[in-house]
């Protein structure tokens, strides 16, 4: 899609449109469990700023997962997908007054509803001007709804890229407007297969987020096509559909809400290196849970792959650590770099086995720093 020439609704698009703004009217409304599954338990920090958030903005939520990342103080945000705005408002206490969330959306029933609130809530956050603005638009053409290329510290998205019929473009416009060394996290569903014909044309399973959802193998392909560094899985949660009608449909398909963490750095072509987290995120100042295979416990000297250091030291963590070649003076770790993609229903699974005190990943596990310049 060239940038001149408007986007056009397709038939899915006016179908979601339909279902998120007429049929849907509250979370009860839904006839699956996909968009309501949360990844992890919720921190308290996070319960706090959501229980001062409107109740008919929360009302009208419906998303897969807790978004979530660390250092967010500062920072300006896009939520793809915003919704009635949920997010937004949560985020919008994070950032703190100096920072900036912009909600998309191209419901315009979710978006009177996030609209509605804005003063209320900038009242309520004891903000003296507004620090979330929402846009009409779709997260296929970001540049076209207005939003400036390189603008962007990071990008989330809450169960909303499922609901696209061109992924790959929506990580693309997404790249687009990230600022170098930029992040896209994002929580969203995936399937255990490239999924069939009759189940992507079911307007029911795509509504309730499971007929468009990617097989999670693609994903690591459109991402790599798109220019973003290979993504790191954070969580997975298995989704259970709840709902007999629509699991005859589906089938042996299964499906999994997965958070992930994909960067806009350069392809890298460093060599593996330890690296000491500083402790100076706030709210993860003993241990900072980068993705499912690196958690960084704060003066461990730790080694990471390549891929891993690059994000570091161009990212908005880099005054977070400190860099050491391998066998630097303080000395091997004894850990092993961990590349490779993981397949996020073995990481459900074993999640599951685990406690929810000693469950990895983070995307419902810190607090916000000063971070972004």
């Amino acid at each position: 899609m060239s940038e001149e020439k408007s986007f056009v609704d397709t038939t899915i698009h006016v179908d979601v449109k339909d279902y998120y703004g007429n049929v849907l009217k509250k979370s009860e409304d839904l006839n699956s469990n996909a968009c309501v599954t949360p990844a992890k338990p919720i921190p308290a920090f996070i319960r706090q700023a959501l229980k001062k958030v409107h109740p008919k903005v929360t009302e009208r939520y419906y998303g897969c997962g807790l978004v979530v990342p660390e250092c967010l103080e500062g920072c300006r945000i896009l939520d793809l997908g915003s919704g009635s705005g949920r997010d937004c408002y949560m985020l919008s206490q994070l950032v703190g007054e100096n920072g900036h969330v912009t909600g998309i959306d191209m419901t315009e029933h979710q978006l009177e509803v996030a609209k509605e609130y804005v003063d209320y809530h900038m009242q309520e956050f004891g903000y003296k001007k507004p620090n979330v603005n929402f846009v009409q638009g779709y997260i296929e053409a970001l540049t076209e709804a207005g939003l400036e290329k390189n603008s962007f510290d990071i990008i989330i998205s809450n169960c909303v890229v499922n609901l696209s019929p061109d992924k790959k473009q929506v990580l693309a416009e997404a790249y687009r407007v990230l600022k170098d060394g930029g992040e896209l996290y994002f929580s969203d569903v995936y399937s255990s297969g490239r999924l069939t014909e009759e189940i992507k044309n079911h307007k029911v399973l795509w509504g309730e987020c499971l007929g468009g959802a990617l097989w999670w193998k693609d994903l690591l392909r459109l991402a790599e096509e798109v220019g973003f560094s290979p993504p790191r899985l954070v969580t997975a949660t298995v989704i259970s559909v709840d709902n007999k009608e629509l699991e005859d449909v589906l089938g042996d398909f299964k499906f999994v809400s997965a958070t992930y963490r994909l960067f806009k750095v350069p392809k890298s072509s460093a060599e593996s290196c330890q690296v000491i987290y500083n402790g100076t995120i706030s709210g993860v100042e003993d241990s900072f849970e980068f993705d499912c295979h690196y958690t960084f416990k704060a003066e461990d000297v730790v080694e990471v792959d390549g891929e891993v250091a690059s994000i570091l030291t161009l990212s908005r963590f880099a005054e977070d650590f400190t860099f050491q070649p391998t066998g630097g003076p303080r000395g091997s770790c004894g850990v092993k770099p961990k590349a490779g993609s993981v397949d996020p229903f073995e990481l459900a699974l074993q999640l599951e086995k685990k406690s929810p005190s000693s469950a990895t990943g983070g995307c419902c596990s810190t607090q916000s720093a000063a971070c972004c310049k």
